[in-house]
């Protein structure tokens, strides 16, 4: 693969983009924006700065992919701007795409954070070969109901501020609850959190080393099916796939047959190792019970192991990963550089 960047660490007191790339929460919910854009000033000692799209209608974001595009780009373009930050994720964000200046990106590489849909620019600065950061998104990470998960902020710390996010240990304890955007009161209670029993390995059994490629998995179908914007394949070789299910809960069947597409297509043969996030099974439309819950990351677990062990039995995969839909996270660097050693069961961002 080509070197790639990674932009220079923010520092306490820095000017930080708050963009929408993706969407945004409806006008109603502005109450978790605020404690969002709160978090990163006392928690973090960061200076928000809202481009117009952070506080725009997400009908109007939808009409205006332009505009989205355009503040991505003022955003990177300016000196002052440390990071930029993504609200949330969203449906669409492929169609914002075509509308980037990669020359505007590689002359100012800055940090990015977001998920979700953001998986479309986290890929796009991926082919400018510059590193960006899967979370860390305003009304989710920042502004997370209660306090902000100590887990999450520590490594959302080691994202912003350190050159090296170091040993990526397991969390305690996760949550795939969604949070109530309809009542401001809401707001101050945690989430129900359940006990972690920590990641699952299985497939390959030497150490293995390589860039991160990947994000949210239906971003990444609706990309492969664009095939527009995916790297060559030969870049690929020898990276780390990361990918994460969404609230959306695929059927595990579903998820098989699209991996087991692409490993017909000699794609998933490139990848040294497999980190995959702990698969959400409820969300703000589902709220599945819990035993429901663990049998469908059981089937998940199982649906993705299966086609690895068919098409790549080499490589490591590691799965409940602390990244995407569930909570807490860690921002992991999409085009950065990670280690996974099965032997030791451990992760590390060198």
């Amino acid at each position: 693969m080509s070197a790639f960047l990674t932009p220079p660490p923010v520092e306490p007191g820095d000017r930080v983009a708050v963009v929408a790339p993706a969407s945004n929460a409806p006008e109603s919910a502005r109450f978790v924006y605020e404690r969002g854009l709160e978090r990163m000033r006392e928690a973090f000692d960061l200076v928000p700065v809202e481009y117009p799209t952070a506080t725009a209608d997400p009908e109007w974001l939808a009409d205006n992919p332009e505009a989205r595009a355009e503040d991505v780009m003022d955003a990177f373009r300016d000196p002052d701007v440390s990071a930029v930050i993504a609200n949330i994720g969203g449906h669409d964000q492929i169609t914002v795409l075509p509308h980037l200046d990669g020359a505007v990106i590689r002359e100012n590489p800055t940090r990015f954070y977001g998920y979700s849909d953001n998986t479309n620019l986290a890929l796009f600065l991926w082919n400018q070969g510059i590193v960006s950061y899967y979370g860390g998104s305003t009304l989710l990470e920042y502004a997370m109901d209660g306090e902000m998960f100590d887990y999450t902020e520590e490594y959302l710390r080691r994202a912003l501020f350190d050159g090296s996010m170091g040993e990526w240990t397991e969390a305690e304890v996760f949550t795939d609850e969604s949070g109530d955007w309809e009542d401001p009161e809401a707001l101050e209670t945690p989430r129900d959190v359940e006990p972690s029993d920590g990641r699952r390995w299985c497939g390959g059994e030497a150490p293995v080393s390589g860039r991160i490629w990947g994000g949210c998995y239906a971003t990444l179908v609706e990309q492969f099916l664009a095939d527009r914007y995916l790297p060559d394949p030969d870049a690929l070789e020898g990276a780390i796939l990361a990918v994460e299910t969404s609230e959306l809960i695929p059927d595990p069947a579903v998820v098989r047959g699209n991996l087991r597409a692409l490993g017909e297509r000699g794609l998933l043969g490139r990848f040294d190792g497999v980190l995959v996030g702990r698969a959400a099974a409820r969300s703000h439309v589902e709220d599945n019970p819990r035993e429901w819950r663990e049998r469908y990351r059981e089937r998940q677990r199982d649906a993705i192991a299966d086609v690895f062990e068919t098409y790549n039995p080499a490589a490591p995969v590691v799965f409940d990963c602390e990244f995407g839909h569930t909570y807490p996270t860690c921002p992991i660097p999409i085009g950065g550089e990670v280690e996974l050693d099965p032997e030791t069961e451990s992760i590390r961002f060198p």
